[in-house]
């Protein structure tokens, strides 16, 4: 399958954060995704599942690279640990680190206006942690 037949997966909102996603996916640092159950939920999608291949999208929308799941795990974000959160790719030395960034993403203006409110994000909320590898 080619790789704009595959379902897109955009990092983030397009500009300087997803540039650095893709590019830390690019050059191997990134090899873990988070997302929030609630906007899995609001938008009806599924939830991703381990095998699924998605083209990641650059800023401009055009496909950057093909990752292929190896785990999809539905989770309370108490429950990432340091080792996920370094997966990530984006320089978090830890857990605390990698949830701080999280709850500030997920609370973001762009993620208020599309959920239409701001979530609230506690130990107990759902995140989807998910792992990949780069097949093309």
């Amino acid at each position: 399958m080619e790789n704009d037949e595959l379902p897109a997966l955009e990092l983030a909102f397009p500009g300087p954060e997803r540039d650095r996603g893709v590019a830390a996916i690019e050059d191997g640092r990134k090899t873990a995704l988070t997302g929030l159950m609630e906007i899995y939920e609001h938008a009806g999608e599924p939830l991703p599942e381990e095998g699924q291949r998605f083209a990641v999208l650059d800023s401009d929308g055009l496909p950057a690279l093909t990752i292929e799941l190896t785990e999809v795990r539905v989770v309370p974000i108490k429950e990432i640990d340091d080792d996920f959160a370094r997966a990530e790719g984006r320089g978090y030395a830890n857990a605390a680190e990698w949830r701080k960034a999280h709850e500030e993403f997920f609370q973001s203006e762009g993620v208020a206006e599309f959920l239409g409110h701001v979530p609230d994000i506690d130990d107990e909320t759902l995140i989807v942690a998910e792992r990949f590898r780069v097949v093309g």
